[in-house]
């Protein structure tokens, strides 16, 4: 019975329950016939959930790891902003220069724009004030305004500035002076510096102050620049903008309507000429006193007896030796004159006088049908095609700004949720590895013993003891 007792298995099961309660694997788990004490099972149990947190870790840190990479990996926008400025700034300014972000941050901000169009305005309205007085007089208010255009050319001067520092001057795609409007732009600033220069040597070497002039230049001539510089609302109104860049791209296609009218006008020239030749240098004269001047107040073209026009009334007389109407210039006598009647006529610019005028000389037959063709084909059809291939232009490039806008907004938008997303699986990897790191320091902290419950080491070394004891008392009663 005593051997019965030592050999039961009652501490085999209380070592397996153990063993399973403190996480071993089957392997580790120990026989109830082997000498493994609990301190060997718990440094197995404490290796065992050491590797495993490892392994969990390891794939954690990859997971991330390739999550990372495939948002750093995939391809960033194209012309945005941050793609649009150049990596280096007069050769020697980068993107990461303090002095160069300070400038982008000016450039691109909006109230700046706002407070440039508005000197643009200003400057505007004081080109419009100045009143010019002869033998370079001035008054009060031109000194005035004679200061206040320092103040703008220094503004537009510092604007020109910032804008070379944020995008590069010259030798990248998107410099500065590689646009048409900025180009408009710095030429005025540039020129505008030049003539301030020149005027104050001049001034200062006391060589003809009072008329601007210095070593034979005229300042004033340099000073007639300063009427472009309303073309500089055209660089930051895009309205503006799409209107003349509509004019630039029709240009082609308006002169092949040009040679279409010039086409037309020489045509309806040479049949003039063949008809109404000389028709237009008889009017009504008195058949007594100076026979030269004509009869009538307001004098228009007269017929022959045997004609078909208009015949003079109250005993005048229809004689040729008249200049014509509008002193002479409205005829079909030769081939330029007959040009600028067609081109008048196409114009519609008093084509009825015209008309009426050829109609008193030769009557209305002839008249009416060459005048209302030509209103017809040449005005209303030709002409109108320069409209038409306006209209076309400007709804192109209409659609090509709000195109351009749209796309805009579409790529801000896609890099904010890139940039959301890539901060998101920067914070998602962060605590995926913070709680990691402290379970470790916790188990570097905490004694060896510490890897079970309190409760269950001292259950089992209670068990033990008392394993002991009974053990002991069997081997007393056995030898008794």
């Amino acid at each position: 019975m005593a051997g019965s007792n030592y050999g039961s298995p009652r501490p085999a099961h209380a070592n397996m329950n153990a063993n399973a309660a403190a996480g071993l694997a089957p392997e580790h788990i120990p026989t109830p016939g082997a000498a493994l004490s609990w301190q060997a099972a718990i440094d197995a149990a404490r290796q065992a959930k050491l590797m495993g947190s490892a392994g969990n870790a390891t794939i954690s840190t990859v997971s991330s790891t390739q999550r990372k990479r495939q948002q750093y990996g995939k391809p960033k926008k194209q012309g945005g902003t941050t793609a649009t400025r150049p990596p280096r700034a007069l050769l020697c300014l980068t993107l990461k220069n303090p002095i160069r972000r300070a400038c982008i941050s000016i450039v691109e901000w909006k109230p700046f724009e706002i407070i440039i169009l508005l000197t643009i305005f200003a400057n505007c309205v004081a080109l419009a004030i100045y009143i010019p007085f002869p033998e370079d007089d001035s008054n009060a208010t031109n000194s005035n305004l004679e200061r206040v255009e320092y103040l703008f050319l220094i503004i537009f001067t510092v604007e020109a500035f910032l804008k070379v520092i944020a995008y590069g001057l010259l030798f990248h795609p998107n410099a500065y002076l590689r646009n048409g409007w900025n180009l408009l732009d710095f030429i005025i600033v540039v020129v505008g510096l030049f003539s301030a220069i020149l005027e104050q040597a001049t001034k200062a070497d006391g060589a003809n102050a009072l008329g601007g002039k210095g070593a034979g230049f005229d300042v004033k001539a340099l000073r007639a620049f300063r009427v472009l510089r309303p073309l500089r609302l055209v660089s930051g109104v895009p309205s503006l903008q799409v209107v003349l860049n509509s004019i630039i791209k029709a240009m082609v296609p308006l002169l092949h309507i040009a040679l279409l009218v010039l086409f037309v006008i020489i045509i309806y020239a040479i049949i003039g000429l063949e008809l109404f030749m000389g028709k237009m240098h008889k009017t009504c004269y008195n058949q007594e006193g100076i026979i030269d001047v004509p009869a009538e107040e307001d004098p228009s073209p007269c017929a022959l007896e045997t004609g078909h026009g208009r015949q003079c009334q109250n005993g005048t007389v229809c004689k040729p030796g008249w200049d014509g109407p509008k002193h002479g210039i409205t005829n079909f006598d030769n081939f330029a004159f007959a040009m600028l009647t067609v081109f008048q006529c196409i114009t519609m610019e008093g084509w009825t006088d015209v008309l009426y005028w050829m109609q008193d000389a030769m009557g209305y037959e002839l008249p009416w049908v060459y005048f209302v063709s030509l209103v017809i084909f040449g005005s209303f059809f030709v002409l109108n095609l320069v409209l038409g291939v306006l209209s076309g232009e400007f709804s192109k490039e209409r659609e090509k700004a709000k195109a351009r806008g749209d796309f805009q907004k579409l790529r801000e938008k896609q890099q904010l949720e890139e940039d959301l997303k890539g901060y998101l699986d920067w914070i998602t990897q962060a605590e995926d590895i913070d709680p990691e790191n402290e379970d470790e320091g916790m188990d570097e902290d905490k004694p060896r013993n510490m890897s079970m419950p309190t409760s269950e080491t001292e259950s089992v070394n209670t068990e033990n003891v008392a394993g002991g004891d009974i053990e002991g008392e069997n081997c007393g009663a056995r030898l008794a």
